[in-house]
């Protein structure tokens, strides 16, 4: 069966992130691993991406390349203008936490604190006073739709409940990326959807740029476009 294409929408802005020549290689004993190779790409301010590809085909090196989380071998990532590799690692972790929303496949929610408390954690990196913090938290966790949840801890949400939470402490510094790493993975179809709806608002609504690695065809069809990933390379068609 043939996967479904990408609805299309018209583009909202100019280049965001720039790729140029992009190579990632590992050391593995004597052995060099190529991952990634000269990838060039380009994601407009207000895509929305869905990667998809087989395991180990480079989706998640990419996705990290992307957040600033590791570094290219070689080649360029420009976001908004300025080459983030030649970043120090100082320099990075602070533009990771202004720019960048991760939402990951298990949550990754810290099981002794509210919803609130775990929407709330980016932000205590920030110089915003408790009530500023306050006030992004309640407007982030509006926008999953996960507010009257607030002080529920993850045991007593569900699994879809605990991604819009995940979903919430991504945006809720209001980043310029926001990174998806198979959202709906561990959810059910019918949560999965709902939390797709949510990324395609939070696409259409609120202008928020997102790329989302993914394996299911269902998932990526909500994205914008998609383009697919095979032997460390990009292709608009998936491997034959």
């Amino acid at each position: 069966m043939s996967s479904p294409k990408p609805i299309e929408r018209p583009q909202t802005g100019a280049p965001l992130v720039q790729l140029q020549g992009v190579t990632k290689e590992y050391r593995r004993g004597s052995e060099t691993v190529h991952v990634l190779q000269e990838l060039s790409l380009s994601i407009p301010s207000g895509d929305f991406l869905a990667l998809m590809g087989p395991s180990g085909s480079g989706k998640t090196t990419l996705l990290n390349l992307l957040g600033g989380i590791d570094r290219p071998t070689s080649g360029s990532i420009s976001v908004e203008g300025t080459d983030i590799a030649r970043y120090g690692e100082s320099e990075l972790a602070r533009w990771r936490a202004h720019n960048v929303g991760f939402v990951f496949q298990l949550y990754h929610l810290l099981p002794v604190l509210s919803a609130e408390r775990n929407v709330e954690l980016p932000l205590l990196l920030t110089g915003l006073s408790a009530s500023e913090r306050k006030v992004r938290v309640q407007a982030a966790m509006q926008l999953a739709n996960i507010g009257d949840r607030a002080k529920h801890k993850p045991s007593e949400l569900s699994g879809g409940q605990e991604q819009r939470v995940g979903i919430a402490r991504a945006i809720v510094g209001d980043p310029l990326l926001l990174l998806c790493d198979e959202p709906t993975g561990d959810l059910d179809r019918k949560s999965g959807d709902e939390i797709l709806e949510l990324l395609q608002a939070l696409n259409r609504e609120q202008g928020k740029t997102i790329v989302m690695v993914t394996h299911d065809p269902h998932a990526a069809a909500r994205a914008r476009r998609i383009l697919y990933m095979n032997k460390g390379r990009l292709s608009t068609e998936p491997e034959k």
